[in-house]
């Protein structure tokens, strides 16, 4: 059994949705500090200018967690991505598919960042078709501070053999406490498929609404590599 462990993203890129693709558990790492200036409120959508942040405002004060850095409603952060979507995507050809989904995203009142992330994420899940089943960590009770310790500690709570990391997990994770542990460890290793976007010239690593707002039902197939 395959666990994949991460840091609730805003919108995330294909590969985000590529490790969840590829595991039988995905767990949602909610209860770490928060990156500021990262995608953990923010992704980026392509438009006739490149590629243009859709960021939501917070108010963040070190050292929080995730699942504590609450949202500036203050100011009309929802209103401000909805115009960017219909100026730059409006004219998609499967702009109905996401309809719905924008329209709860924009009409609802989020408190925190990771509630907003986690909300976002699952129903792209379904959108896509994944069927991975989904966890949070804040949910699962209390895990190791040491960041290798935590995901072996999940890992074994799921009852997985199976660790699959980012691929910048080969610079920080040290895999010789994994095999200790009997966890085997896999790198992500996501080659970005080219697809059709508007805006001529292909622009890769934006958020995954980006394939799905162009490729509708086909979103997934082009995800995994056709």
């Amino acid at each position: 059994m395959i666990v994949s462990i991460h840091q609730p993203q805003y919108l995330p890129w294909l590969g985000y949705f590529d490790k969840i693709d590829k595991a039988d558990a995905f767990v949602f790492l909610d209860n770490v500090q928060f990156k500021k200036n990262e995608v953990q409120n923010r992704n980026k959508i392509k438009t006739a200018a490149g590629g243009q942040w859709l960021t939501v405002p917070v108010m963040y004060q070190f050292p929080q967690l995730i699942n504590e850095v609450e949202i500036n409603n203050r100011e009309r952060w929802q209103h401000k991505q909805q115009q960017a979507l219909i100026s730059n995507y409006k004219k998609a050809p499967h702009w109905s598919v996401l309809e719905a989904f924008f329209t709860d995203l924009f009409q609802s009142q989020w408190q925190t960042i990771s509630q907003l992330n986690i909300h976002a994420v699952k129903k792209l899940v379904e959108i896509l078709g994944i069927t991975t089943p989904l966890h949070i960590a804040s949910e699962m009770g209390s895990f190791p501070e040491e960041p290798n310790e935590r995901l072996i500690a999940i890992t074994k709570h799921l009852g997985a053999d199976t660790y699959l990391a980012g691929s910048g997990g080969r610079n920080y994770m040290d895999v010789d406490k994994y095999e200790r542990n009997s966890i085997k460890v896999l790198f992500q290793d996501y080659k970005h498929p080219v697809y059709n976007q508007l805006f001529g010239d292909f622009l890769p690593y934006m958020s995954v609404i980006d394939l799905i707002f162009n490729h509708g039902d086909e979103s997934l197939r082009i995800l995994r590599g056709n």
